[in-house]
């Protein structure tokens, strides 16, 4: 019942002008979708609210601060509402606007020379500090001391570790994306993940000695 409700509220007239007779089974997302096209206000308003925070937690792993990760968010929805009708409707429709997250990201980064990230539903221990093929151990650290052990990443380091554990790119589309040479993009990442050691064992270490 409450899913017909909402579908009702979303045909109401904003999105009436643009649903045919022949388009009466169309999805809460596509109708989401052609209002935005539209440049109606509701349904880019509807957008952003369902998007935002998983947005705003993909810039913030690309930026030192939460201002400037509002700031990368905002750009990067300005960039997303200007290009929609170029969404070809095949495949994910969100994976469709974190790519363009992540690029408005890397366009920062490249002006200021400084990043970072966050996704904290998407992080997990085991994968952020041990090679892919290396063995994995589960490590004793909650998601926020993962987060503040991220943050703390070298510029350097930061982007190529993102990119390569969150977005899963490989080596080589990163150092095409960042303008290096793969090898470099592997030597970071391998600094990247050493350098986080490092910094959970200082966790681990600060942690043992209170309960001491």
């Amino acid at each position: 019942m409450a899913s017909s409700s909402t579908t009702f509220t979303l045909r109401q007239p904003f999105l009436k002008s643009i649903i045919s007779d022949k388009q009466e089974l169309l999805t809460v997302e596509e109708q989401i979708i052609d209002g935005c096209i539209a440049d109606d206000r509701r349904a880019q308003k509807m957008l952003y609210d369902q998007h935002s925070p998983t947005m705003l937690g993909i810039c913030y792993r690309y930026s030192k601060s939460s201002d400037e990760a509002q700031d990368i968010m905002q750009d990067g929805f300005i960039k997303v509402f200007s290009n929609i009708e170029s969404f070809r409707r095949q495949g994910s429709f969100e994976g469709w606007i974190k790519r363009i997250m992540v690029n408005t990201a890397l366009n920062h980064y490249h002006k200021n020379q400084k990043l970072l990230h966050q996704n904290i539903d998407e992080i997990r221990e085991t994968k952020i500090i041990t090679d892919d093929d290396g063995p994995k151990r589960k490590l004793p650290f909650n998601q926020m001391e993962m987060l503040e052990a991220i943050r703390s990443l070298p510029d350097g380091y930061s982007v190529i570790f993102n990119l390569y554990v969150f977005e899963k790119y490989k080596h080589r589309e990163i150092a095409e994306m960042l303008n290096i040479s793969v090898n470099t993009s592997k030597s970071q990442l391998s600094k990247a993940r050493n350098y986080l050691k490092k910094v959970l064992a200082k966790i681990e270490q600060q942690r043992n000695n209170l309960v001491r």
